[in-house]
């Protein structure tokens, strides 16, 4: 798979990418086909189930509240895979309703700043999840965006993947936008989408998240050792894990 094969499409699903090809510091880079990240896996059904089990996934990382997953649904047949539904987010929003008057980036990286503090537990699993696991991983929230990119930036961070390269995949779901945007009017027909930024992922909001998490630990390194709790062992499975 190349680089330009990183977007695996789907009727369905709008942001189901592949993390692999980004190369570390040490100068590995990511193996392909090992760690995917995606928008819902519960609106997978006919040719796009088939594709999704050509990829032979066999851990499914949902990051979803669980009031989510009872209203849209998890991944069908969760049975066929080692299933985890981990919630980082504590604090529910309606990103629909947001005042279009705010500073959105400004907005989402505090909301970020919330799941970092909140969320710890969660984080900590997730990561350690998939730097234990033997076979190919997809983690995934509702729209691949938010809580999913935080869990790809802490991953490409603990593969040592360069920060500009971790704030490039971020904004990918850039490209998915105008299609997210489309199924919330689809789904919510009786409302207008006041907030100019649904749906948006701009580099500016993850440098904001890094940024915080700098000036508060040190690093985002640091954040995921000091608060987390991510042990030098964790770090060196998820190496050889993901590392080529």
């Amino acid at each position: 798979m190349s680089a330009g094969r990183r977007h695996i499409e789907f009727e369905f699903l709008h942001n189901f990418r592949d993390l692999g090809g980004y190369q570390a510091a040490d100068g590995r880079t990511v193996a392909w086909g090992t760690l995917y990240r995606a928008d819902s896996l519960g609106k997978l059904r006919g040719a796009d189930w088939d594709r999704f089990l050509a990829l032979d996934i066999r851990t499914i990382i949902d990051l979803r509240y669980p009031w989510e997953i009872e209203a849209k649904g998890r991944v069908p047949e969760p049975e066929r895979f080692t299933y985890a539904n981990l919630s980082i987010e504590h604090r529910p929003y309606d990103q629909a309703a947001i005042d279009p008057d705010i500073d959105p980036w400004r907005y989402l990286a505090d909301r970020f700043a919330e799941v970092v503090e909140d969320g710890v537990a969660e984080i900590r699993a997730a990561l350690e999840l998939i730097a234990s696991d033997d076979g190919p991983t997809v983690f995934h929230c509702t729209s691949g965006k938010d809580r999913t990119g935080l869990i790809a930036a802490f991953v490409l961070t603990l593969l040592g993947v360069p920060e500009d390269r971790i704030l490039a995949d971020f904004a990918l779901t850039e490209l998915a936008t105008a299609r997210l945007r489309a199924d919330w009017q689809a789904a919510n027909p009786g409302r207008n989408l006041t907030w100019p930024a649904y749906g948006r992922a701009p580099q500016t909001v993850l440098s904001l998240v890094l940024a915080d998490l700098t000036t508060r630990y040190g690093s985002p390194s640091h954040y995921l050792a000091d608060r987390v709790g991510i042990t030098p062992q964790t770090t060196a499975r998820l190496q050889a894990r993901l590392l080529a």
